[in-house]
C-alpha cells in the first residue's frame, strides 16, 4: 500500500466509555480504513494510536470531524499525514 494514503491518528485524554467506537465511526463516515491500532489506559488516562488508509477521504474535512468528536469527548484527537509524521521523526 502506498504510504501517501496513510495517516497517523492520536487520541489522548481521560478514559470514558465509547472512545474507540466514536472515533472509528468518524473514520467509517469518511471511508478511512483502520490498518493498525494500539490503545492503553494508564491510571485513567486513555491513549490510542491508529494508522489509517485515507484513500477516498478528504483529509481536511476528516481532520475537522475528528477534532470535533475529540472536543465532544473532552479528548485531544489529531490526524497527521504519514509522510509528515515520518519526516518529523527521522534521525
Amino acid at each position: 500500500m502506498d504510504t501517501v494514503n496513510k495517516a497517523v491518528v492520536t487520541v489522548l485524554g481521560r478514559d470514558t466509555t465509547g472512545i474507540i467506537a466514536k472515533v472509528s465511526a468518524v473514520l467509517y463516515k469518511h471511508d478511512a480504513n483502520i490498518l493498525d491500532i494500539t490503545q492503553t489506559v494508564l491510571s485513567g488516562m486513555f491513549s490510542m494510536v491508529m494508522i489509517v488508509d485515507l484513500r477516498g477521504s478528504d483529509f481536511t474535512v476528516l481532520a475537522d470531524d475528528l477534532s470535533a468528536v475529540g472536543t465532544s469527548l473532552g479528548l485531544q484527537v489529531r490526524i497527521q499525514r504519514n509522510e509528515i509524521f515520518d519526516a518529523m521523526h527521522r534521525i
